[in-house]
């Protein structure tokens, strides 16, 4: 996305924050392109066997986007920030019900001896990822949104800088800080299964 398109989606942000829905189809056009190149980087990360495409993950980004009523859009940072972490929601949910459908209760009687041949392990990454996140949030909020923003977002330091108003130095601390925390916490088993 070049400068000019950058510099309109931000006029198209402010439109459909003031109301604008004409604005909001305009803006989705115009960036859709770059929310499915995230969701793409999403799912990537994931299982092999994700049943979740890029376009679905977008498609459902786009619908919880579009019920932002009036909201105070700022910039195409926060914009993207913002729909990062409803990716980031839709795939937990998608891993929980995923790891719910698993559970032999879930589909009925089953003998253990029947469910261990069929059933592979549940890819927890995700999950585990969103469990420390949330500690992590409970610890240091900040640094939580920048993960969330850097990872899920695909937000470069300088971005998360102008949506968290500090200085990119700033991130760049935090952001290495926190994977550090993440890294330690996933690692060392204080994740509940």
């Amino acid at each position: 996305m070049d400068k000019t398109q950058r510099s309109g989606v931000s006029v198209l942000l402010r439109a459909w924050g003031r109301g604008d829905l004409h604005a909001r189809d305009e803006l989705m056009t115009l960036v859709y392109g770059e929310l499915r190149r995230l969701a793409a980087a999403h799912l990537r990360r994931e299982r092999a066997s994700h049943t979740l495409q890029p376009t679905a993950l977008v498609n459902e980004a786009y619908m919880r986007l579009a019920a932002q009523d009036r909201m105070d859009w700022k910039n195409r940072a926060q914009f993207f920030g913002i729909a990062a972490q409803m990716m980031r929601r839709i795939l937990v949910d998608h891993a929980r019900a995923h790891r719910a459908a698993k559970r032999p209760e879930a589909r009925g009687r089953v003998f253990l001896h029947e469910w261990v041949a069929t059933v592979e392990p549940p890819d927890c990454k995700l999950l585990d990822l969103d469990e420390a996140l949330t500690a992590l949030e409970a610890l240091d909020p900040r640094l939580a949104r920048i993960v969330e923003l850097r990872h899920f977002g695909g937000l470069s330091e300088q971005e998360v800088a102008v949506v968290l108003g500090v200085s990119r130095s700033t991130i760049t601390r935090d952001w290495q800080t926190a994977k550090a925390w993440l890294f330690r916490r996933i690692s060392d088993g204080h994740i509940k299964r």
